[in-house]
């Protein structure tokens, strides 16, 4: 039966629905319309490729596959061809009159055996053929099956209101042209802006797309057409080809194009993981950390392809959010996609590259903290924060996270962060089964805290922690190769063997002697101390404040205030030191007692890098104190 010559029919409900979706929110960027008229016809080249294995005819003497791109100011039309497999009447019928109807997809379905392994780089046909309706007041398509007669190629022409007319005619070329008549967006026709599409979405589409060669003449003051054609992008997807042809230049070269830097990665890895899930990933670590690599809400990093086809930047979904400075690429073969093909389904498919992307890249980082130390320090100055951050976001990465993290220590004393854990660990004392630390606010703070000075005096490494997520680290990172981390400015202080008995047995007598001095200071306080006791972690200051076993360090505390939450108030433990001269005052001091106890609470206050209630109480009882003295010609007291 020969089919009619023309006949306007109507759209399913579901594609009117899907084209209300596309005109009024479904695409938030206009320029995604090239990329998926070029997608297609990349789809439509590539399923010719594979047919014509089986059946060389297909291209009628003409295997160079293109996708040409033209456009008319004065039309107002812009036009992507192809000379891919083309569509025959019914199958234009079914493929654009049909939503979620695919011919790629059922020709994918109909392989077997070793056929369906030979497809894996055939394109996948989606919706995205709907989004020239967004720009365009009407559309056309011309094309035509490959390996079918001139005759029967087939008009498809509809305004997206509800119905489409077909209609066939003499076509002499296969393949497929999509005439897009414009409908007000005249930014689009211009070289520069479709160029400037083309190498941003479709720069690696493994076949050339070409446009007309325009050149300046001064003769009309005005860019002419010279009668040759321009490959627009690069037609050759890297990450796709064997590591052994690509040359280090080439793999710096494509980061610059990925990442927009200008700087050297320090280093890439590039693997295909074949499997259930089959994809390619080429990451990249940068040299430098951008401007805003603190905007957790602008997030960058890997760009997603399906079967060379561009889908989007920042792929959020394929790496977590410690790990937003990876710069790359992700190819799947078979991805699930929703129909806007800008949004990654939640899907098990998802979560196997997300992990898989989230093992290479810590390898990468491993390999650099190993082999190539000055890297991995140039790498932990710029992002060794947002590294931090996967302590708390990864619980299945933390042990490898744990040894990647560098820390400043008292072994330099120094702020640079170049301690791993395995190096204290490979340097702790003989009987030290504790690693210790202490959280600042700065690291000067850190570095002169009261709280370390027992620490110094038997040569007992602590680390310096004063970058803001280091608090986040230290609650989520309770032991290192079997060994507990341990706040000095918390609890009672625990050397256990790096304590003699001698020592223990001295502690004990002095906490004897002082504890009615221990009483009275505490009932002075009040509720401003859970408690007062001596210490024996103290050398040279007078008292020092530490939390409770359980409660969350003053540290903690002042950044949970300052990001505006709500903390109850936790008092502090006093710990006197009861062989320092002004606390040996305190034992005979009667008049001023209070004020002296005040002093000496309100100065371990400060030293731990709190604030002060009373400023200006504590300024008043300062002057008074040192007037008292200086009046009666006295010293600071000392026992004889």
């Amino acid at each position: 039966m020969t089919a009619p010559v023309k006949e306007t029919l109507g759209f399913q409900a579901e594609v009117k629905q899907l084209l209300h979706l596309m005109v009024h929110s479904l695409y938030g960027n206009k320029e995604v319309f090239l990329r998926e008229l070029v997608s297609n016809a990349s789809d439509a080249a590539d399923k010719l490729r594979f047919e014509a294995i089986a059946n060389p005819a297909l291209l009628e003497g003409d295997g160079e596959l293109k996708i040409r791109i033209a456009f008319d100011p004065a039309a107002r039309t812009i036009t992507v061809s192809d000379n891919g497999v083309g569509m025959s009447r019914a199958e234009v019928v079914s493929n654009i009159g049909t939503i979620a109807k695919s011919g790629t997809r059922e020709f994918l379905a109909a392989l077997t055996g070793d056929q369906a392994k030979d497809a894996r780089l055939i394109g996948q046909f989606g919706v995205g053929f709907y989004s020239s309706f967004i720009v365009a007041d009407r559309v056309t398509v011309l094309t035509r099956r490959a390996g079918r007669p001139a005759g029967e190629g087939v008009r498809w022409e509809s305004d997206g209101a509800g119905e489409y007319t077909i209609e066939t005619l003499e076509k002499a070329s296969r393949g497929t042209d999509v005439v897009h008549l414009r409908a007000g967006e005249d930014d689009f026709l211009s070289d520069a802006r479709l160029k400037a599409i083309l190498r941003k979405y479709s720069d690696h589409i493994a076949i050339p797309i070409v446009m007309q060669k325009l050149e300046w003449s001064e003769e009309k003051k005005a860019t002419v057409a010279t009668g040759l054609e321009e490959t627009v992008n690069q037609a050759s997807a890297l990450w796709a080809r064997p590591k052994s042809e690509i040359t280090e230049e080439q793999y710096q070269e494509f980061y610059r194009h990925v990442a927009h830097d200008f700087d050297p990665p320090l280093a890439w890895t590039h693997n295909r993981v074949e499997g259930r899930q089959e994809y390619t990933q080429l990451l990249y670590i940068p040299s430098s950390a951008p401007f805003d690599l603190w905007d957790r809400h602008h997030r960058r990093g890997l760009k997603l392809y399906v079967r060379r086809v561009f889908i989007m930047d920042d792929a959020e979904h394929l790496l977590p959010a410690y790990l937003r400075f990876v710069r790359g690429v992700v190819d799947s073969n078979d991805l699930p996609l929703n129909v806007s093909r800008e949004i990654l389904q939640e899907s098990r498919d998802v979560e196997a590259i997300r992990s898989g992307c989230t093992r290479r890249a810590l390898q990468l980082l491993e390999d650099l903290a190993g082999n190539q130390q000055e890297k991995y320090a140039t790498f932990w100055k710029a992002f060794g924060q947002v590294l931090k951050e996967g302590m708390g976001e990864d619980a299945a990465n933390r042990e490898r996270i744990a040894k990647l993290l560098r820390f400043a220590s008292t072994r330099a004393d120094t702020d640079e962060q170049s301690v791993s854990l395995a190096d204290y660990v490979g340097r702790m004392k003989d009987g030290q089964d504790r690693i210790y630390y202490v959280t600042a606010d700065t690291f000067l703070a850190a570095k002169s805290s009261p709280h370390l000075e027992v620490f110094r005096k038997k040569g007992i490494e602590v680390l310096l922690l004063s970058d803001r997520v280091d608090e986040w680290v230290v609650a989520h990172l309770h032991e290192f190769d079997g060994r507990p981390l341990v706040s000095v400015t918390r609890g009672g202080l625990e050397l256990g063997k790096l304590e003699t008995d001698a020592e223990r047995a001295a502690e004990r007598k002095l906490a004897d002697a002082a504890g009615a001095l221990v009483g009275r200071i505490k009932e002075t306080l009040g509720e401003r101390v859970k408690e007062v006791r001596t210490t024996a972690r103290l050398t040279s200051s007078p008292a020092c404040l530490v939390a409770d076993e359980h409660d969350p360090g003053a540290n903690l505390q002042r950044i949970l205030r300052a990001a505006g939450q709500e903390v109850p108030k936790f008092p502090p433990i006093l710990e006197i030191n009861p062989e320092h001269p002004m606390v040996e005052r305190l034992k005979h001091e009667d008049k001023r007692f209070k004020e002296w106890a005040e002093l000496l609470f309100d100065q371990a206050l400060l030293a731990e890098g709190g604030t002060l209630d009373d400023p200006a109480g504590f300024v008043k009882r300062l002057n008074e104190l040192m007037l008292d003295l200086a009046g009666g010609g006295s010293r600071i007291w000392t026992p004889s």
